[in-house]
């Protein structure tokens, strides 16, 4: 399975979302900023990327973009998680270069095909 990144500043968000990549055989690493999982891509290269928009210092839109800059990380897939449930936040996080873009709540379902489809996109 894959090496999946959770960059989320809510621990209950990130113990969710974690939970059930574990469970379906993913290795996941966590950061709990937009700084540190920057650093933490850089670092440790995974296969995929779940970027929260809404945290505190750098946001979700960009690390993002900061991420699609860098020759390291610019072919990782990024899926953004975000309570932003407007089209226009949609939009915004798809031209940051985000793979795919859920609002939350997110299913368990929707999670896992979305990152099946990202991955399946590398």
């Amino acid at each position: 399975m894959a090496d999946i990144l959770l960059i989320e500043d809510s621990a209950t968000d990130a113990h969710a979302y974690g939970s059930v990549l574990r469970s379906n055989g993913h290795t996941v690493l966590s950061a709990s900023t937009g700084e540190e999982g920057m650093n933490m891509a850089q670092k440790h290269n995974p296969d995929l990327i779940i970027m929260d928009i809404v945290m505190p210092g750098v946001n979700g839109f960009q690390a993002t973009r900061e991420l699609r800059r860098s020759a390291e990380t610019a072919d990782i897939p990024i899926i953004m998680m975000s309570t932003k449930d407007q089209e226009a936040d949609r939009i915004w996080g798809l031209r940051q270069g985000a793979f795919d873009y859920l609002i939350k709540p997110v299913k368990k379902r929707m999670l896992l095909e979305s990152v099946a489809s990202a991955l399946a996109s590398v």
